[in-house]
């Protein structure tokens, strides 16, 4: 059974592993430094958080995508995205590859995923599409591992 409390917080690990934050977020930076929308990045990342189970991501990226302007009906269909209807090719594409490289042991990630990602990815934004869907499966572990806590107001 999961246990509802933080087993470390996210200062106690970065000062315990002070390079790793660092180095996650260059991943990310180095990502979100290309032509790919940040409004794509967040979904990928929220898409990927469902699926690991990580609540504080979960919260994180809702909060960032809500910021920059993504409708919260859009947010709350992530879960659902194939049936949704609502999502572009580019972010339904987007979307299945991050479920593919999320869910790597289970799906080795299938040539038509990958053929549907080329269609509307250049090879250097697949490439940080890539980058990105990494990041987040590391922030993921980091922050599932040890509980981290999600910022909820009451």
């Amino acid at each position: 059974m999961l246990q509802s409390h933080p087993r470390l917080d996210s200062d106690a690990f970065s000062r315990l592993v002070p390079g790793a934050y660092p180095a996650i977020e260059a991943l990310g930076d180095a990502a979100s430094a290309g032509e790919l929308e940040g409004e794509l990045l967040e979904l990928i990342n929220l898409r990927a958080s469902q699926l690991n189970g990580c609540a504080y991501c979960v919260q994180y990226h809702t909060g960032n995508a809500l910021k920059l302007g993504v409708p919260r009906d859009t947010l709350n269909l992530v879960v659902v995205w194939r049936e949704a209807g609502i999502f572009s090719e580019r972010e339904a594409a987007a979307l299945a590859w991050t479920e593919a490289l999320t869910l790597l042991a289970e799906t080795r990630v299938p040539d038509d995923t990958f053929a549907q990602a080329r269609r509307v990815f250049s090879e250097r934004e697949l490439a940080a599409l890539t980058a990105a869907i990494g990041a987040i499966n590391v922030w993921n572990r980091i922050s599932v591992a040890f509980r981290f806590a999600p910022a909820v107001s009451t």
